[in-house]
């Protein structure tokens, strides 16, 4: 099955294909042509998902899924959350919101936090679309400061429960079996099983 994923970011794009194997075919915004910056300004990542999806779906009546992650601290009362790709701005630039994070937490002892990933898929389904939603969560703790240099965006700040690591320590090989996006994928996968059945 051919089925887009909503995204040119190549890290995730990598992520989802090494999680999904070959039993699909995902192919980018940049596959198809779409090099249109899509909205995402939702209040919930359901809803900022949901429009990235049913953005390709409508315009190119193609199957799609789209993911939007969060990362929540519980004492900045969920922050960053839906706005974590822009905390720092509108540039995406994961110094700058690492940095701010940090210095928003200080030495607060509570560093609690998850990573959310809600994942939208829609498909062609007679006479009209189906839409589905996977959600996936790791917990952990924020760190005091980064360590290790693989992953993107917070994984050097974002030690998984269970683990005295980093993502960005862990390596992708670890990360891609525990991380929020790989348990919302693995329900996503699930799913697309069962509909090829």
């Amino acid at each position: 099955m051919k089925i887009v994923f909503a995204t040119n970011n190549k890290h995730k794009l990598d992520e989802i294909r090494d999680i999904l194997g070959h039993e699909f075919e995902i192919v980018s915004l940049k596959d198809i042509g779409c090099d249109v910056d899509i909205p995402e300004t939702g209040s919930t990542l359901e809803e900022n998902a949901l429009m990235k999806a049913r953005y390709v779906f409508d315009n190119y009546s193609l199957n799609c899924f789209a993911d939007d992650t969060g990362l929540e601290v519980e004492a900045l009362n969920g922050e960053p959350g839906v706005y974590s790709a822009r905390y720092a701005g509108e540039g995406h630039d994961s110094e700058a919101n690492m940095k701010k994070l940090l210095e928003k937490l200080g030495n607060n002892n509570n560093r609690q936090a998850r990573f959310r990933t809600v994942i939208a898929l829609v498909l062609k389904d007679s006479p009209k679309e189906s839409i589905t939603l996977f959600e996936g969560i790791v917990n952990g703790r924020i760190a005091y400061e980064k360590h290790g240099t693989e992953g993107f965006g917070y994984d050097p700040i974002f030690v998984p429960e269970g683990y005295d690591q980093s993502f960005a320590e862990l390596g992708l090989d670890i990360k891609n079996k525990i991380s929020h996006r790989a348990r919302a994928t693995q329900k996503l996968v699930e799913h697309l099983k069962d509909i090829k059945q």
